[in-house]
């Protein structure tokens, strides 16, 4: 028995669609990953209870954090993107947490500068925060080990292909190695917006959105590169017709990132040599508006197929892949303190 909701929430359903895909759905991703950070930081003294957590985020991690925080009696304090919608605003609020939204904007970009800058001037006027830095501080990929575990309990020694967005590199990167512990060639296939510095992508513009959560204007500490073996860039129109065909096929109503996620798992699943496991990070209830009311607009996904580049200078929309091979970070992708 649980003590406390989050402890379910940060379980995910491992679903089998048939045709060698699964679904690894989380109602909300950043609730592991949170939740285990949080207790890492209380287990070694570095915050206690009653002491004040703060970061930036666009969504699912502001929901993770307030969870957390509840669960081990802290306070919350969110510098939050402006696309965080009015349920979840409603939810922190009554969680007790509180949250500064940034005003609007067309650039997500820009969004996601003004966090941080943010961060650091609440820093200054409170420097007893503790910044959770969750695009930066590898304790945030302690919460996958336990789902890597119930991976491999649900599917045995079967080898395996995971699929996910990037992001900040705590959830893939983190599930990639506790899966290769059992299986050292378990290939990781990393999912991208264009637009996205990450992994070099930044030159190329979506006419219609950056996909948040799964790509970046700023360098992450968190990621990775030499884990990733393969990577996707997918625009809107294609992470739109992976959404809506996921809920019509399959019923499984999940997040923009899991659309695209799943497109680009049906593509990887063409060998039939592995099975290939694609995350689900959240719910589509901030996309019905915006993508699933849209249903009729989406393209049928058989209809669509990745443009095969070697270097990402010849990114282009809508859809495209790369052997990435395990290579370290482009230039731009290299974070740096300060």
């Amino acid at each position: 028995m649980d003590h406390h909701v989050s402890e379910a929430i940060a379980r995910p359903d491992l679903i089998d669609l048939g045709g060698g895909l699964a679904c690894l759905r989380f109602e909300s991703m950043k609730v592991a990953s949170a939740l285990a950070a949080v207790r890492h930081l209380l287990e070694t003294g570095v915050v206690r209870p009653g002491d004040t957590l703060m970061d930036s985020s666009s969504g699912i991690y502001a929901y993770g954090l307030a969870l957390a925080a509840h669960r081990y009696g802290l306070r919350c304090h969110i510098i939050g993107s402006t696309t965080i919608d009015r349920p979840l605003r409603v939810q922190l609020a009554v969680l007790g947490a509180t949250l500064e939204q940034m005003p609007p904007s067309d650039d997500l970009g820009l969004d996601q500068n003004r966090r941080v800058q943010r961060v650091r001037e609440v820093l200054r006027e409170h420097p007893d925060y503790h910044w959770m830095r969750q695009y930066h501080d590898l304790i945030h990929g302690l919460g996958y080990r336990a789902v890597a575990e119930q991976i491999r309990k649900d599917v045995g020694e079967e080898p395996l292909t995971l699929v996910g967005g990037v992001g900040s590199g705590a959830s893939t990167g983190a599930l990639a190695r506790y899966l290769r512990e059992s299986d050292p060639a378990t290939p990781l296939v990393g999912v991208q917006p264009f637009g996205s510095v990450t992994f070099a992508s930044d030159h190329v513009t979506d006419p219609q959105i950056i996909i948040a959560g799964i790509g970046s204007s700023i360098p992450f500490g968190n990621v990775d590169h030499t884990l990733y073996d393969t990577l996707h860039w997918t625009g809107f129109d294609a992470a739109l017709a992976g959404s809506v065909d996921l809920l019509r096929r399959h019923a499984i109503f999940g997040g923009l990132s899991t659309g695209a996620a799943y497109l680009v798992a049906r593509w990887e699943a063409r060998s039939g040599r592995r099975r290939v496991v694609f995350v689900s990070a959240d719910t589509g209830h901030r996309y019905v508006d915006s993508v699933f009311a849209r249903y009729e607009e989406a393209r049928p996904v058989d209809d669509l197929s990745p443009r095969e580049i070697d270097d990402p200078s010849g990114l282009e929309p809508p859809w495209c892949r790369m052997d990435w091979d395990r290579r370290s970070a482009p230039e731009q992708a290299v974070h740096r303190e300060g």
